[in-house]
């Protein structure tokens, strides 16, 4: 690639792109001065703040520079002031080994660049003036050419006529072969010229310009080479001083751990003490006046009674309000746990005279609904374990369903794009081979048999760990069998032991020795440490978006927690598929929402969604 061969027509291009690479190394070093400009600043005025805090001699202030706060104060100024020198260096650095250089640098790229555009002006000049006399040599011989013409028909004419004397036949005659003589000397003339400026002309195109634009060229790589090392210097001198500045931090590091809290109150006592002794009690004077007792013993009593219930009842009502605006936890803890009503034997309404059996109308305590929660999943026996902080499972299995579904989902479809990306670069492998088989001496087609093979094998390990995770998102949907009766047995195995662990830690705390735990205090403690773990998960959840519409095909009484009532043939919104529970959730408005039974809404899913499911 050679600009003198493929840019042999664009020279006024290359006189304006090397023009504007100069530019831009103007602008380069217009940069690094104000880089330089800022230092030097930011160095003056970290110096006028260490000397504006600095302890006046000779003042109150020197004398509270003996505790150690007041001088790892000091010594943190003085490493400021080191701090701020580093910057100066910078500076200093910056202007010696990139502004000045690059400065001078540019000047002589200048002459060279105006050099080198000279002599391809001057070559223009010369190729244009051969052209001139190519185009000047040319006329002459046209018009002598014509002038022959003329003369040699006039002696013709001349010959011809019985009336013209000889001498003037043989004038004409004469004058003839002068203009054929002439025409001939035109022609020579005309030929020489015309080879050599064809001469000429080769040897502009394929050897001046060349040249010219070659040196051009180079001149503009060592340019570019130039500001990138430049570039590397402007790093290099930050990198140099970073040492210095990193003992300069370590300095008010070291300062700050110097700090010795005992020593300071002891010197606060050496200053202050006075050495006397305290006063004596102050012995008493009988005015023998009557007093009037203002609080008896039965009231100071039941002010200590009823203290602690006012006390205990705020605590707990301010305990209690901020987790329940937790909408998603809350819906967590109200969903129905227990198995819907069963679809009606008819169609008809009227074959459940009371309408489906909604979940329990009793309402449980609150500690009931945690233990629900609790069950809900088997590895988590008590909340302490929530806080202990261990490593996550690859299934994320300490997650809660919705959230274990979410990540499920997104390491799928990051396993997928990898799988993707693999693919991509197996095909691009497989076509450079073929290529390579079509024309061997672009390359040997076995070299690439070792990276084809070791890009296949990572997209089988790839498809392999997608599918086990696409087995435990199926299994969070509900699409495998894992939900089976043997599975529900296990489950209800770990329900009863999570339950009975809970059960445990309350009978423990209930026979403490000084008798004070009540169920109210159980349900505090347990929403404190719950809402402890999951207050940065839920703070900032935003409402889920609808999957579809649904159909009430039955009345619902929704009067438990969790459920919401519905009448027949009223349209809402899905925004929870049924999990193989047998409730699906459903959305009113806004701020209206919750579980119904599946077997008593028709779902239309959007086309998204997996398609229309009707459940009937």
């Amino acid at each position: 690639m050679s600009w003198g061969t493929e840019l042999w027509d664009q020279f006024d291009n290359l006189e304006k792109h090397t023009q504007w690479g100069i530019d831009i190394l103007e602008k380069y070093i217009k940069f690094v001065k104000e880089r330089t400009e800022i230092e030097l600043n930011y160095a003056k005025q970290l110096r006028n703040l260490s000397k504006k805090y600095q302890p006046k001699k000779n003042s109150k202030e020197e004398e509270e520079y003996k505790y150690t706060a007041c001088k790892a104060f000091l010594s943190t100024l003085n490493e400021m002031n080191d701090y701020a020198g580093q910057h100066e260096v910078i500076s200093e650095n910056m202007t010696s080994q990139i502004t000045v250089d690059l400065m001078r640098y540019v000047q002589e790229l200048k002459q060279e660049r105006k050099s080198n555009f000279h002599d391809g002006r001057k070559a223009q000049q010369h190729i244009e003036t051969c052209w001139k006399q190519l185009e000047s040599s040319k006329r002459r011989f046209e018009r002598d050419c014509k002038e022959a013409d003329r003369a040699q028909q006039y002696f013709e004419k001349m010959d011809a006529d019985i009336n013209v004397t000889k001498a003037d036949v043989e004038k004409a005659r004469q004058q003839a072969q002068i203009r054929h003589q002439m025409a001939e000397d035109s022609k020579a003339d005309y030929s020489s010229t015309l080879q050599r400026f064809n001469q000429e002309q080769w040897e502009y195109y394929h050897t001046h310009i060349p040249n010219i634009f070659q040196k051009i060229q180079e001149m503009e790589e060592r340019r570019i080479v130039r500001i990138g090392e430049s570039m590397k210097t402007y790093a290099e001198v930050d990198r140099q001083v970073i040492p210095i500045i990193g003992k300069c931090l370590d300095g008010i590091v070291k300062a700050a751990e110097s700090i010795n809290q005992k020593n300071d109150s002891q010197l606060v006592v050496e200053a202050y003490k006075s050495g006397f002794e305290p006063p004596g009690d102050i012995e008493f004077e009988d005015y023998t006046q009557p007093m009037k007792r203002t609080v008896s013993d039965n009231s100071l009593s039941s002010a200590k009674e009823g203290k602690p219930e006012l006390k205990f009842g705020g605590k707990s009502r301010g305990k209690l309000w901020p987790f329940i605006k937790k909408n998603k936890l809350m819906s967590l803890l109200t969903s129905p746990h227990q198995p819907p009503p069963p679809p009606p034997a008819s169609a008809s309404p009227s074959a459940v005279p009371n309408g489906p059996q909604s979940p329990k109308q009793q309402k449980e305590p609150l500690s009931h609904r945690f233990n629900e929660f609790m069950t809900s999943k088997p590895k988590i026996h008590c909340f302490r374990s929530l806080k202990r902080g261990g490593a996550t499972p690859e299934d994320f299995s300490n997650l809660p369903p919705e959230q274990r579904r979410k990540k499920l989902q997104q390491k799928v479809d990051d396993l997928n794009k990898e799988i993707q990306k693999e693919t991509d670069q197996r095909d691009a492998i497989t076509k450079m081979k073929d290529v390579y088989l079509k024309n061997p001496q672009m390359g040997d087609p076995a070299s690439l048999d070792h990276k084809l093979t070791e890009v296949t094998q990572n997209i089988e390990k790839l498809r392999l760990e997608t599918q086990k995770f696409e087995a435990w998102l199926a299994e969070v949907e509900g699409r495998l069998p894992a939900r089976s009766e043997q599975a529900r047995r296990q489950s209800g195995m770990y329900d009863g032991q999570t339950h009975q662990a809970v059960t445990n830690c309350a009978q423990d705390r209930e026979s403490s020795p000084d008798g004070s735990y009540t169920e109210e205090q159980s349900q505090e403690r347990e929403l404190k440490v719950l809402a402890t773990d999951f207050d940065d998960e839920f703070d900032d959840e935003e409402p889920l978006p609808a999957i579809g519409t649904c159909k009430a095909l039955y009345t619902f009484e929704g009067q438990n927690e969790g459920t919401i009532s519905v009448t027949e043939g009223e349209m809402l919104s899905v925004i929870e598929e049924d999990k193989g529970d047998g409730w699906t959730r459903i959305r009113r408005s806004e701020d209206e929402e919750g579980y119904v039974p599946t077997s008593y809404v028709e779902v239309y899913l959007d086309k998204n969604a997996k398609g229309a499911k009707t459940y009937i």
